[in-house]
């Protein structure tokens, strides 16, 4: 059954990066922090604040990676995506230059995919970046921002004039590397088409909700793999 009106506004304003309760971070046996490694810079979604990636920073922490090469950015993400690359640009500079590091990895959820996109595409990120990693993002648009009026959110829409210049030409522009992850069950990214993306990698989860992208175990470790490869 469609959402109705009230349904769908909800989803957007509060389920849409509604975040679950953060499980103890666990050491893995797989890929730890090693001369290789970049500096991971966390973009949070609509609705989203950078303790949204607490878990997985924790576990990222937990694999050898040092704090200071883990930024959980937080931005206002009522503006639109366009404005937040800027800011995202000059926070990779601040990134990199605080490390000594000379690419950072992206892992995005949800609309952070977008702005940080935008950032690779406009702003000549895919100098800086060596991963790029998309956690249920709307990438091709999403129906249940057709219920709210944020710039950000509208932006979100699908056939959107932002969307249709993101999407224009190569999806996956420049040497990054790029990554997606989808879940059958994410009742926000509708449809679930929306995330993958023309030359990247494609990864299709366990039934997981949209905020339980960010808390998977699994979906974790193959972030943590994918930035660390």
């Amino acid at each position: 059954m469609k959402r109705s009106l009230v349904t769908a506004t909800a989803a957007v304003a509060g389920a849409l990066l509604a975040v679950q309760a953060p499980v103890a971070a666990q050491a893995s046996t797989g890929s730890r922090f090693g001369p290789g490694s970049h500096p991971v810079l966390f973009v949070h979604g609509y609705n989203g604040a950078g303790s949204n990636w607490n878990t997985m920073a924790d576990r990222f922490r937990a694999d050898g990676w040092p704090s200071s090469h883990l930024d959980q950015w937080t931005y206002d993400s009522r503006q639109s995506n366009g404005v937040t690359a800027q800011q995202l640009s000059a926070e990779v500079d601040r990134l990199l230059a605080a490390t000594g590091a000379t690419e950072v990895d992206i892992v995005t959820h949800s609309m952070g995919g977008l702005s940080s996109r935008h950032y690779l595409k406009n702003f000549d990120g895919t100098s800086k970046v060596d991963a790029w990693v998309s956690l249920g993002g709307p990438n091709h648009g999403t129906d249940t921002a057709n219920s709210c009026f944020d710039t950000s959110c509208t932006e979100m829409r699908p056939g959107s004039a932002f969307l249709t210049a993101l999407n224009s030409g190569d999806e996956t522009p420049g040497s990054p590397r790029y990554a997606t992850w989808w879940s059958p069950c994410d009742a926000v990214i509708n449809p679930d088409s929306s995330v993958s993306l023309s030359g990247a990698v494609n990864t299709r989860t366990a039934c997981l909700s949209h905020s339980g992208l960010l808390t998977d175990a699994t979906v974790y470790a193959q972030t943590r793999d994918t930035v660390n490869g």
